[in-house]
């Protein structure tokens, strides 16, 4: 498959091949839906956690006697039925990361930007520096692409000029073709390569 390039001002500089092959039929969408559960579950903290009636401040001296009083029985103020007590079976720092293999990942993106590519979501272009790292210059190479919404793009490698343009803008995510994951494939209205971003995806991909 074939993709056009544009430069900065949406100028057409030719095409260029995908370099992966396109999943066409239903094969990977188990896949994908893996490597989402397992990366919103990445984000979960696991950090809730409740004190045990081991953990509670208190005494173990009985708050009264056991007979006599008209009240009932109470052996220690840390009890779970007590104020301030103990919490039965409560939450403990944990850690929610589900294992995905190396195989599944790639599937996965690669059936995500197969429909993606196949739904014209995705834009290449030939470069996307900026002579300086401002805000309104990174605005107008946007609208003259004529993207909208959540947009990612992907880049080769760090450029500063770029992140700090494009760092303050909303709904704009500045990645590189390293760290694209089905996610984000998916999250996005529009995903914005570059070609040498797009090249090192396919080298990714490629089953070679």
């Amino acid at each position: 498959m074939k993709l056009p390039i544009l430069d900065n001002k949406g100028t057409s500089q030719g095409e260029v091949e995908v370099g992966f092959e396109l999943i066409e039929n239903g094969r990977g969408t188990q896949a994908v839906h893996d490597a989402v559960v397992a990366y919103n579950a990445a984000q979960r903290s696991g950090t809730a956690c409740a004190k045990r009636v081991g953990e509670v401040a208190g005494t173990n001296k009985k708050p009264w006697r056991q007979k006599g009083t008209g009240r009932a029985r109470a052996g220690s103020t840390q009890s779970p039925l007590w104020p301030g007590g103990g919490v039965v079976f409560g939450p403990l720092p944990r850690d929610y990361a589900k294992k995905v293999n190396k195989k599944v990942r790639s599937l996965a993106l690669r059936k995500a930007l197969s429909e993606r590519l196949k739904s014209g979501d995705v834009v290449v272009v030939d470069d996307l520096k900026l002579a300086t790292p401002r805000t309104k210059e990174f605005l107008g190479v946007l609208g003259s692409l004529k993207l909208a919404g959540n947009t990612v793009l992907l880049v080769a490698g760090e450029d500063k000029n770029l992140t700090l343009a494009s760092r303050n803008v909303p709904n704009v995510e500045l990645t590189s073709g390293e760290k694209l994951n089905t996610y984000e494939t998916l999250l996005c209205d529009k995903l914005v390569f570059t070609k040498a971003a797009l090249e090192k995806v396919a080298l990714r991909l490629s089953d070679k």
